[in-house]
């Protein structure tokens, strides 16, 4: 759970611009092609209209290299860079049918970038005089998930694990299930993790207070609170004793953020960091090419 920034998957990323270029463009942009002459060149500019952190400038200049392979794409800001509103993010040159065939694809991952990075910023301000980690989650766009942890990263945030395959996270449905094989279903779930797949860290949800006692007791290396209270999580860090690392979910909101960092939490993760993201305002204007080139 450091706060590194995941490497952009190309792959997928060109996966999801050709499906966004193909459900957008279809057979052509008809009004550009009817009333823009084939060989224009413009100059454009990307503006944004409200104040944000920049995230997804690269895959902004991807979709407009997709329709134009000879295009200029000139980032002004740094990706995690705060910038009031106003702020021109970039500059473009190229032919005008497919910078404006690109436009709304290109904002669309922009501007959906720059709302997590923003609101992940927020969140880690929140808790900056701490040492508290701020995580995000399963909750994202299907098939943006490396997309939306990148501007998680990039915002200030940190990254919880990227699938299922990458972390044990044993949570009340699966020690449900492992109970009908007999009592004591926590400790026998990170046993059994702990056998299958040795080199993965385990991660237990505890809905109480006995839930975290028996996964310290088991070794788990991260005890998730799950929709506690204030004080059922103090009551946690004392019963803990400093064994696994604790992670406060569920329930969490802005405005709590503070007083639970100060009860020695290790990480508060929260879904708000993607799922419910405001995009940012963010627009793009065409010159004639001599404007600002």
């Amino acid at each position: 759970m450091k706060h590194e920034i995941p490497d952009l998957d190309w792959k997928r990323i060109g996966i999801l611009i050709d499906l966004a270029i193909e459900e957008d463009f279809g057979a052509g942009d008809a009004t550009s092609n009817a009333v823009i002459p084939e060989n224009l060149l413009v100059s454009a500019v990307l503006i944004a209209k409200e104040d944000c952190v920049c995230a997804g400038l690269p895959v902004a200049r991807a979709v407009f290299k997709k329709l134009d392979g000879n295009v200029v794409f000139k980032a002004l800001v740094m990706e995690g860079q705060f910038c009031p509103a106003k702020t021109t993010l970039a500059e473009i040159r190229g032919m005008a049918r497919p910078l404006l065939g690109a436009e709304r694809t290109a904002l669309n991952f922009l501007q959906r970038l720059c709302g997590v990075a923003t609101m992940s910023h927020k969140y880690a301000s929140a808790v900056r005089d701490s040492q508290t980690v701020i995580l995000d989650t399963r909750k994202t766009t299907p098939g943006w998930r490396n997309l939306e942890k990148y501007a998680v990263a990039v915002g200030g945030a940190s990254n919880h694990r990227t699938g299922l395959y990458d972390r044990i996270m044993i949570k009340d449905n699966h020690r449900v299930l492992a109970g009908l094989t007999g009592p004591d279903s926590i400790r026998k779930s990170v046993g059994l993790a702990r056998e299958k797949y040795p080199k993965l860290e385990v991660e237990v949800e505890a809905d109480s207070l006995e839930d975290v006692k028996k996964a310290a007791d088991a070794g788990a290396d991260f005890i998730l609170l799950d929709n506690m209270n204030d004080k059922e999580m103090a009551d946690a860090v004392k019963i803990n004793k400093g064994r696994a690392r604790l992670e406060a979910s569920g329930g969490i909101t802005f405005e709590r953020l503070k007083a639970i960092a100060s009860l020695g939490i290790d990480y508060i993760s929260s879904g708000a960091l993607t799922h419910s993201v405001k995009s940012i305002d963010i627009s793009m204007e065409i010159f004639p090419h001599k404007q600002i080139y």
